[in-house]
């Protein structure tokens, strides 16, 4: 058999650097661009993987150029129609693919367990890989954020499981017909892409249809039944306490935002639960990892055992500092209700302190769809420090920035501020509980703040 060559325009991005992991491990030569270089490129190009970040047809590997056979480029939607790369691969007749297309076929010789919803399934699919390879069982699992047990976005192994995170931007999840499947929300997001609610919950439910008919589709209480309504599997439900198929009781909250609980299944209950990392939605998200895994055979106390061992995933309700004197957090939250579920958490674990929130919008489109959404989450913190939109895939929309929600957001302590001068406005603070919120470039502060307040509060 020749050898593959895949070359991944976007490489940096979470999906797409799995994938490139995913390539690399199995014998081909890999190679990709990104505009920015990140500490995920900086893995790659350790791993063995080429990357530049200059999109010009010059950068691409000569050895990528000689032939057509046995290349296979990927790309990821957030690249602008004009790249010169990607259009140097389409005008010469490449095999030329979307990552969900890639991960489609990858999953087709796999048994996929897929995580679905527009929040929540980061956290969950991590989740549900950890209790996968903490029970020996293991999977392959393709992830949408750094898992903190394993310090990657990507498991393999040679069983034939595949836990996927089911992306419904750009209807990627269409890709992937799943044996077990949970869906965690299908609230209404990416409205540049459906246009309306009504739209993504069509999607959605062609999602379910997708499920094999001896399969099972885990939802939540919330979601409506139209979504549901095109399954031709099993359906089951579950709830963070409401009773349902699978759901907690006998909650008992401990320091630190920590709980314990029975998680009841249609089996029975298992007592004692814990999860390693806190938070109540995370209590939740276990609830919905755990009824995969028990669904799909695993023991009672395989997943009692896993879930307590859970460390969490970069980015998601992040805890960097947890002192009484200074605590932060760092949390992708880039939808209100991400927003709304962090603040809540953070008000749980740090009762009684001063909340301050640094948000960047993420999106145009996003911004503008839901400006009184964001004021009203955001109203939820006691200080906010407002960032500029980051734009990722999209240009500017006129009358769109930061400013309309900003003049919508009820508290009095807010400051509207490029993000050049974010480190200045904090050295001007006294900091108590601070959160970095967001799904852009943000993330490039984590760092930064954290020493900064280590230094500045002697943690």
């Amino acid at each position: 058999m020749n050898r593959e060559y895949v070359y991944l325009i976007g490489i940096g991005g979470i999906g797409m650097s799995a994938l490139a992991r995913y390539y690399n491990h199995c014998g081909a030569v890999v190679a990709g661009y990104d505009r920015t270089e990140s500490k995920l490129t900086c893995e790659l190009v350790n791993e063995g993987i080429n990357i530049h970040y200059l999109d010009d047809i010059s950068n691409i590997p000569q050895i990528f150029k000689e032939d057509t056979n046995n290349r296979l480029v990927i790309y990821t939607p957030a690249v602008p129609s004009d790249s010169p790369e990607l259009n140097f691969f389409k005008e010469r007749g490449y095999r030329v693919i979307k990552r969900s297309a890639a991960l489609g076929h990858i999953s087709k010789e796999k048994q996929v367990l897929a995580i679905a919803g527009t929040h929540g399934k980061t956290t969950t699919s991590t989740m549900l890989a950890h209790i996968m390879e903490h029970s020996g069982m293991g999977c392959t699992a393709f992830l949408g954020g750094i898992s903190a047990n394993y310090r990657t976005n990507l498991l393999l192994s040679k069983n034939e499981v595949l836990v996927a995170e089911a992306d419904e931007f750009d209807r990627s999840f269409l890709q992937l017909w799943p044996q077990i499947a949970v869906i965690t929300s299908s609230d209404a997001d990416h409205l540049d892409i459906y246009n309306n609610h009504e739209t993504i919950r069509g999607a959605f439910a062609e999602f379910a249809s997708q499920i094999k008919p001896n399969g099972t589709l885990i939802a939540k209480e919330e979601i409506p039944q139209d979504v549901l309504s095109r399954a031709k599997c099993k359906i089951l439900r579950y709830s963070y306490s409401t009773k349902s198929d699978f759901y907690a009781s006998h909650i008992i909250e401990k320091s630190g935002g920590y709980f314990s609980f029975t998680l009841n299944y249609p089996g029975g209950a298992i007592d004692n639960c814990s999860v390693g990392i806190p938070g109540w939605v995370n209590v939740e998200n276990s609830i919905a990892a755990g009824a995969i895994a028990l669904e799909w055979g695993l023991s009672p106390q395989k997943v009692k055992d896993a879930i307590a061992t859970f460390k969490g995933v970069e980015r998601r309700f992040d805890i960097k500092i947890n002192t009484p004197e200074c605590a932060y957090i760092d949390d992708y939250a880039h939808h209100p209700k991400e927003i709304s579920a962090a603040v809540s958490s953070m008000r749980n674990i740090f009762k009684g302190r001063e909340l301050t929130g640094i948000f960047q919008p993420h999106l145009y489109t996003r911004t503008r769809d839901f400006a009184n959404e964001f004021a009203e989450s955001l109203s939820m913190l006691d200080k906010l420090i407002l960032l500029d939109i980051y734009p990722a895939r999209e240009l500017p929309i006129e009358g769109v920035t930061s400013q309309i929600i900003f003049d919508k957001v009820n508290i009095k302590d807010k400051v509207l501020i490029t993000k050049e001068r974010l480190m200045e406005e904090l050295s001007g603070r006294d900091i108590d509980a601070l959160a970095t919120l967001g799904a852009g470039d943000i993330d490039r502060f984590v760092e930064p703040i954290t020493v900064y307040l280590k230094k500045r509060y002697n943690v």
